[in-house]
C-alpha cells in the first residue's frame, strides 16, 4: 500500500511539473503581430475640411461630406 502511495504522488507530480512546462513553452514563443490593414482613401468634407474614410462619406452633387447637416447646408448656399 505504502509503494501505491509513492507512485500516485510521483505520477501527480510530474502530471504537474509536465503541465508548468508546457503552459512556459507557450508563454515564450514569439508573438505574430497582427496584419496591417490596407490603406483606405480619404477625402475632405467640402462644408468643414474634415477629413474621413471614403466608406464613411455621405456623396451629395458637388461631393463629399462628413454628414447630411454639412450637405444640405454646402447645397443650400450654392443655389
Amino acid at each position: 500500500m505504502k509503494y501505491l502511495l509513492v507512485l500516485a504522488v510521483l505520477v501527480v507530480a510530474f502530471w504537474v511539473w509536465r503541465n508548468n512546462r508546457q503552459a512556459e513553452s507557450r508563454d515564450n514563443r514569439p508573438h505574430r503581430p497582427k496584419p496591417a490593414a490596407l490603406p483606405m482613401a480619404m477625402v475632405a468634407c467640402l462644408e468643414c475640411g474634415t477629413h474621413l474614410p471614403e466608406s464613411e462619406a455621405v456623396r451629395g452633387p458637388g461631393g463629399s461630406y462628413c454628414c447630411n447637416e454639412h450637405r444640405q447646408q454646402h447645397e443650400r448656399r450654392s443655389t
